[in-house]
């Protein structure tokens, strides 16, 4: 009996849906209200298949930035990296909201020389750009790419001073408070890209604990003309909300609908394109949040 469990619980896995089984990148914080002059928020960072599930890889902790509530940097302590998951913590001590995020940004792209197609190192950034390319390359293809996986915390009264968009990559900018959300209500935020809304843009939001339920329980949204998108949430909990745009080149693998698109998280990586590029490299940019929605 325990066999035929096994083996359709291998069966089922096989038939989830492309999303479900796609790398998602996240920051689950212990709590996102907190009372009180003086508190601390624990924060697991990972990349796994389940969203808030550790069994893939730990997040790297070296690049995230803590913006405190008057806009001045604030540190993150204590960071551990283990086998599945990284940890650190964060001291609140000022009274408002505190944006917890991780922000990358770089080139892609390729170039000819010698009759032979190369590609830019990994972790090019436009001010390396022109180092990188020899003399004598031709055909100079490049596109910008960047991440963005946030987190907000609030000790006390929320606060909006940290949500000044800094015209980067994909955004978003809250009407509603990510701090203030309750199941069965309406909440709307604005998405931008590069500083203008971003019209049409995909949104995938998924409940926490899906390794417990047979539905994945996805939500996909689109942004109207303004950036925006209104979510009502079904139930109270942890919510993973992605964005993202590209992944790949216009007419070639991984453009529209390949890896990288809604719904494949910040991580995945595109399938390898033709030897000779079917169109110049898209822009690429990622969106992560994780938002806790509490009981009315």
């Amino acid at each position: 009996m325990k066999a035929t469990y096994l083996i359709a619980g291998a069966l089922a896995a096989l038939m989830l849906p492309a999303t479900a089984q796609a790398h998602r990148q996240w920051m689950l914080p212990s709590s996102t209200t907190l009372s009180g002059d003086d508190s601390w928020v624990t924060v697991d960072a990972a990349i796994s298949n389940d969203v808030f599930y550790f069994e893939h890889f730990p997040m790297a902790t070296d690049g995230i930035a803590v913006t405190e509530p008057d806009g001045s940097t604030g540190t993150i302590e204590n960071a551990a990296k283990g086998r599945y998951r990284s940890t650190f913590d964060v001291h609140l001590t000022k009274p408002g909201t505190y944006r917890i995020a991780n922000v990358s940004t770089g080139v892609m792209g390729s170039y000819m020389l010698n009759g032979k197609q190369e590609r830019l190192p990994r972790g090019t950034t436009k001010d390396k750009l022109a180092s990188v390319i020899p003399a004598g390359a031709t055909d100079v293809q490049t596109a910008e790419m960047s991440n963005r996986n946030e987190i907000f915390v609030t000790l006390g009264a929320p606060t909006t001073t940290i949500f000044k968009p800094t015209g980067t990559g994909i955004e978003m900018v809250p009407v509603t408070h990510p701090n203030d959300l309750v199941s069965g209500e309406a909440a709307t935020f604005q998405f931008l890209l590069d500083g203008k809304p971003a019209a049409d843009l995909k949104v995938t939001v998924i409940p926490g604990g899906i390794r417990y339920r047979d539905a994945l329980g996805q939500m996909d949204l689109t942004a109207d003309k303004d950036g925006k998108v209104v979510v009502t949430w079904p139930e109270p909990g942890m919510y993973w909300v992605n964005a993202s745009i590209g992944g790949g080149r216009e007419g070639g693998p991984g453009g529209p609908g390949g890896m990288g698109g809604p719904g494949a998280g910040a991580l995945g990586a595109a399938p390898t394109p033709p030897a000779r590029p079917a169109g110049p490299p898209q822009r690429r940019a990622a969106y992560v949040s994780t938002l806790e929605v509490l009981a009315p």
